[in-house]
């Protein structure tokens, strides 16, 4: 049981006792019609109190439970932009030294925190490709092209990671994204 169910359940118990307590002090004050509103009011006060202590308790959840989801957000979009400005460094420099090999490691590390699953897999293949170019230490054109069509595939899974909660439009903006790379 949740913390948020327990004062629910407490508030309700409170509110019930105080129900018939108020109830009780109500009929014995039959013959006192002034007496009997100031037992409605207070009444009205409790009741009044407890709807808004439930409600600010579940907002204070809802506001948490954004604030968590904004900073996942930015740290995943960083992170990702990180990786990306990496690669972008390495294929433009043309070569992939040891010390880039060392800082793609810890990128995975950090990646293999937050990343989804399908994010996960589509970098497993994209790592796969960095190190069948980092044999020979130098990219070729060919291989820079190749590294680029598949962190353009990556790319379309990060999208979805950060963007979108609906998967149907995957497959159509990974075709878009390839036939991007193709072009150029």
């Amino acid at each position: 049981m949740n913390n948020s169910s327990k004062y629910l359940l407490i508030t309700l118990a409170t509110f019930v006792a105080g129900y018939f307590y108020l109830r009780f002090a109500y009929q014995t004050t039959g013959n006192m019609p002034f007496v009997q509103e100031i037992v409605l009011v207070v009444l009205g006060t409790i009741a009044t109190i407890a709807i808004t202590a439930a409600l600010l308790n579940k907002q204070s959840e809802i506001e948490l439970e954004k604030e968590q989801r904004v900073k996942i957000f930015d740290i995943k979009s960083d992170l990702y932009f990180e990786l990306i400005e990496f690669i972008e460094k390495i294929i433009t420099k043309g070569e992939i030294t040891q010390n880039d090999l060392i800082v793609l490691e810890f990128l995975t590390h950090k990646i293999s925190i937050i990343a989804n699953p399908e994010v996960l897999r589509e970098y497993s293949n994209f790592i796969s490709t960095i190190k069948k170019t980092s044999l020979d230490k130098k990219i070729s054109s060919l291989e820079s092209d190749e590294l680029s069509s598949k962190l353009a595939k990556l790319c379309g899974k990060i999208r979805y990671d950060l963007i979108s909660k609906d998967k149907s439009g995957l497959s159509d903006v990974q075709r878009i994204i390839e036939h991007n790379i193709e072009k150029i």
